[in-house]
């Protein structure tokens, strides 16, 4: 992070010719006001809930290195939010003192998410899980309603089923007047042939639904209620200590990437599993893990598609092979034991003729893609990638020659203000404009990522989203222009 002058945010936001929107900020919830509230909005089912969901990584924290690491039980985020800077503790932690601090940290208009209720999604009991999703979205609008033509809070939706998200969807758009959501994903499930054949062992061993393909449940009914509802919604998955990600002893080690890995599973499966084909109304957001995973992963749709889409497969199909052909190759140039095998026929078919049992071999079949052109329309202009301020890479998404046909991905401004990686929250944007100054963006694209981008995310699937807002006159102004 590089030094600015203290008022350099209020400077830079007022030469531009545009807003500032941040897409992704973070308040940090004050546990005794939450046990205070959440008991008069959900009575004692609601604190049970909370005190569960509290003591998940504390009781982690809690262990020597050595239980962790005999448990495998990752290192979790210690001393995770502000404290030498008290003033941007303060703010993270009170709506009214951040909406009068939002012109000294150059923002017009600011989307706020959890912090403790980042996880509060994947709490396993059903009742516990509603209620905590319940009685957080309550009280978070209680705190924010004053704020609305600066600032909005997102709501938490639980996703273990379509009914339960369907519930709360209704819940929070029509009773409470949100207009974000943060969609619950990647959620554990248990293994059914464990469950089958070793229940004393299931409960230990998960996998993980990314609810767009493969899923037990039919998430199609959440993604028309979205569309019904006209909200855009928003993932802000992670991934830290699971899997590769899993050390008892280095938090940095489980942190780097994270969010990344989750949010590009997500995408796959919205992609593979044809929902942007099938509600090309909605827009999609992953939020937090930059944009250069985005533009690899769109990069390797394309190469993969090119070598794998149904006609490019006969290219590899074992029936396509000419026996004979080979064989007569092998008379003229291979070892006798290769030659004897040829001509038995063995080796040939190294998967034999099996595929699996899949209904269709197009892997693209879901998302009916038939030209490049189908990966602009269900790729490009339907995902939408949360960037921290301080990424060069955020750079990537601009850049006509480094993407596949020229494409720009959607790379917004989002801040993370409220967490450790924002020490001063009047530095994240003069970070960002750095990209402006060391030529990496020019003036338009910088508009793109700091306002243009955030304003089509929401504002294409619900034109009202920014009417009675600080910014409703720009905002228009977009959306009122051609992509």
């Amino acid at each position: 992070m590089s030094s600015h002058g203290l008022n350099e945010a209020r400077t830079i936001h007022d030469r531009l010719k545009h807003p500032i929107i941040d897409a992704d900020g973070h308040w940090a919830e004050f546990a005794p006001h939450m046990r205070e509230e959440f008991r008069k909005i959900g009575g004692d089912t609601a604190v049970e809930a909370l005190a569960m969901a509290s003591a998940r990584i504390p009781a982690s924290l809690s262990m020597s290195v050595a239980e962790r690491r005999r448990r495998r039980i990752g290192q979790e985020a210690f001393w995770f939010l502000p404290t030498k800077n008290t003033l941007d503790r303060a703010t993270a932690m009170m709506p009214r003192l951040l909406y009068e601090r939002l012109d000294d940290l150059g923002l017009d208009f600011c989307v706020i998410y959890p912090t403790a209720g980042l996880g509060y999604y994947r709490l396993p009991p059903d009742k516990l899980r509603r209620a905590l999703c319940r009685a957080y979205n309550v009280f978070t609008m209680d705190q924010f309603r004053p704020y609305g033509d600066r600032i909005i809070p997102a709501a938490i939706i639980p996703m273990y089923t379509p009914e339960e998200a369907l519930e709360e969807l209704e819940f929070a758009s029509r009773r409470l007047g949100f207009k974000v959501v943060m969609m619950g994903s990647l959620i554990r499930r248990p293994i059914p042939a464990l469950v089958e054949e070793h229940p004393e062992a299931a409960k230990f061993v998960e996998w993980y639904d990314p609810v767009a393909i493969d899923s037990e449940h039919d998430y199609d009914p959440v993604w028309a209620k979205l569309r019904e509802l006209r909200i855009a919604p928003s993932f802000h998955n992670g991934a830290r200590s699971i899997l590769l990600r899993n050390s008892p002893s280095n938090f940095c080690y489980n942190h780097i990437g994270h969010f990344a890995s989750a949010s590009e599973a997500m995408a796959k499966a919205i992609f593979f599993g044809g929902v942007t084909r099938r509600f090309p109304e909605l827009n999609f957001a992953f939020l937090e893990g930059g944009v250069g995973w985005a533009c690899t992963l769109y990069a390797d749709l394309i190469g993969h598609w090119e070598k794998r889409r149904l006609d490019a497969l006969e290219n590899t199909n074992p029936s396509r092979l000419d026996r004979a052909a080979l064989l007569a190759y092998a008379e003229k140039y291979a070892k006798p034991s290769v030659l004897e095998a040829v001509r038995r026929g063995e080796g040939l078919d190294d998967n034999g003729d099996g595929t699996g049992g899949v209904e269709n071999l197009d892997d693209y079949s879901r998302c009916q893609i038939t030209r490049k052109q189908d990966f602009h329309d269900l790729y490009v202009k339907r995902f939408y990638f949360g960037c921290e301020a301080d990424d060069p890479i955020n750079a990537w998404a601009f850049s006509r020659k480094a993407n596949p046909g020229g494409a720009r991905l959607n790379a917004f401004f989002s801040s993370d203000i409220g967490h450790f990686d924002v020490p001063d929250m009047t530095e994240v944007v003069p970070e960002a404009y750095e990209l402006v100054e060391h030529g990496l963006l020019d003036d338009d694209d910088f508009r793109d990522f700091v306002f243009a981008n955030a304003v089509r995310f929401w504002g294409e699937v619900n034109p009202d989203f920014f009417k009675g807002t600080l910014v409703e006159k720009q905002a228009a102004e977009v959306l009122a222009q051609p992509r």
